[in-house]
């Protein structure tokens, strides 16, 4: 039998009210089931995911005006910019596999 780790859980927990937290555009509350006042998950991921996107093509951006000669751009802010995006869709994958882990291990439970 699969021992659940409540600490796992909780930090789990803690990471997705982060995510919520930093999402750029306010999540209006929806009615999921019979509770209202609940956060929509699909809202919230696509969000995250545009902001990951939008992270990636600012950094492209730069990339092409430093590599095309614009003054305006310095090498570190296109090297910031790149490891922005990557952190960004680092932390993203690993959300992703938390939460796939833990879709398992309920999955598996035995009822």
């Amino acid at each position: 039998m699969i021992a659940i780790d409540s600490g796992k859980i909780a930090a789990m927990v803690a990471q997705m009210r982060s995510a919520v937290a930093t999402v750029q555009a306010p999540v209006s509350p929806v009615i999921v089931g019979q509770t209202q006042g609940s956060i929509d998950f699909g809202q919230v991921f696509k969000s995250q995911m545009d902001q990951v996107n939008g992270l990636h093509k600012d950094a492209e951006k730069l990339g092409e005006r430093f590599s095309l000669g614009d003054d305006s751009v310095n090498m570190s802010d296109v090297m910031i910019a790149s490891q922005k995006a990557s952190i960004a869709l680092q932390a993203t994958v690993q959300a992703r596999n938390k939460l796939v882990t833990a879709y398992h291990d309920i999955m598996n439970m035995q009822v």
